[in-house]
This record gives structure tokens, C-alpha cells and sequence, in this order.
């Protein structure tokens, strides 16, 4: 459970707009997709158990059993950012005055920093799974909630577009060539998948709005 989570709403705020480094960008970042899959979870669970919407029963308890999942996992990433952040700032602190000890700071700082990029690809990996669960709702939830798996998917798609920002400032800094050359692949892949799935899901929604 995130110790973010615990703490009042007014809070959180507070935290983020202080000049504390944590909560930052990657954190936010989760937090705000957590809000996205909640949209899709409540439009499922003002689908599931309605007559009108039987047919699409099984397939809605499985959307809603994804939804909570993402929500979970997205809650232990917030965690998880900040004490990679945390983790790289340690590695600034460490001593630098002799050929060893910078030899050993500079390893150091290379892992960090993939930490730090790991984190929040993995959170846009999480992203990108509320997006799909919002653009298969999108074409059966129920119609009288339906904008607001519209609003999970836009939500979704700017969470995972912003938390991979935490991913370009790290890369200049990386030396592993490989490892920035799979990083941004996979940036790229995730950034256009997203749209796809968002365009889909809010074309949908939009169609039976009318």
C-alpha cells in the first residue's frame, strides 16, 4: 500500500506543489492514472448485474477484475518512483574525492538512472493496460455512463504520455547505448499504441452518445 494513499487528497496536493522533489513527475504521473482506471471500474460496475446488459456480463466482470489490478498496481509504482528518485539522489550525495570512489559513484549513478527509467516505463506499461480495458468497454458499457470511459481513456493516455517525460530526461545521461536504444523503442511503441487505443475508445463513446 503507497503511504501516498493515506494521506487526504488536500495533502497530496499540497506535497506536489511544495518544493519537495517527491511526489514529482512519475508519481503524479501513476496517481493521475489511477483516476483513469477508476472512470472505466465505474462504468463496469454500472454495467454489470443490469438485464439490459447480460450478454456482455462475463466480459465486464473481467474489465472490472483488470481495472482494480492497474489501480493496485499503479499505487505501489507511486512507491516505487519516489524511492528511485530517492535512490539517485543518494547517489549525488556519495563522496567523489578520490579516482576510486568517483569510479565507483559514476557505476552508481548509471544504475540509478536506469532505475529511475525503468519505474516509469513500467507505470506507462500499466497506462496502456487501462486503455485497452476503456476501449473494449467503450462499445458495450453501459450508455447512460459511457462518456466516462471516454474520460478514463483520455486520462489514461495523458498519464502515459507525461510519466514517460520521467524517461527522456534520464536517457541523454545513460551510456548504454543498448539500453537508451530499447528504451526509446519501447517509448515510442507504448506513445502510439496509446493514441490508437484512446482515438478507438473515444470514437466509440462518441457514437453512442449520439
Amino acid at each position: 500500500m503507497s503511504k501516498m494513499f493515506d494521506l487526504s487528497y488536500r495533502k497530496i496536493l499540497e506535497d506536489s506543489a511544495s518544493s519537495s522533489p517527491t511526489p514529482g513527475g512519475g508519481s503524479v504521473s501513476a496517481m493521475v492514472g489511477c483516476l483513469g482506471a477508476a472512470m472505466v471500474a465505474m462504468v463496469g460496475n454500472l454495467t454489470v448485474g443490469k438485464e439490459k446488459y447480460k450478454e456482455y456480463e462475463s466480459q465486464v466482470k473481467v474489465i472490472l477484475e483488470k481495472a482494480y489490478d492497474i489501480i493496485s498496481k499503479l499505487e505501489n509504482l507511486v512507491d516505487e518512483d519516489m524511492a528511485a528518485f530517492d535512490g539517485f539522489m543518494s547517489v549525488l550525495r556519495m563522496p567523489k574525492d578520490t579516482d576510486e570512489q568517483k569510479k565507483t559513484r559514476a557505476e552508481k549513478m548509471q544504475e540509478a538512472l536506469k532505475k529511475a527509467t525503468d519505474t516509469p516505463l513500467e507505470i506507462a506499461r500499466v497506462c496502456l493496460e487501462s486503455l485497452k480495458i476503456a476501449e473494449e468497454l467503450s462499445a458495450f458499457g453501459n450508455k447512460t455512463a459511457i462518456s466516462d470511459v471516454g474520460v478514463g481513456a483520455y486520462v489514461a493516455e495523458a498519464a502515459l504520455n507525461s510519466v514517460l517525460l520521467s524517461v527522456d530526461i534520464n536517457i541523454p545521461s545513460i551510456k548504454d547505448i543498448a539500453y537508451v536504444e530499447k528504451a526509446n523503442a519501447e517509448k515510442e511503441r507504448l506513445m502510439a499504441e496509446a493514441k490508437e487505443l484512446k482515438e478507438k475508445a473515444v470514437s466509440q463513446v462518441l457514437e453512442r452518445m449520439k
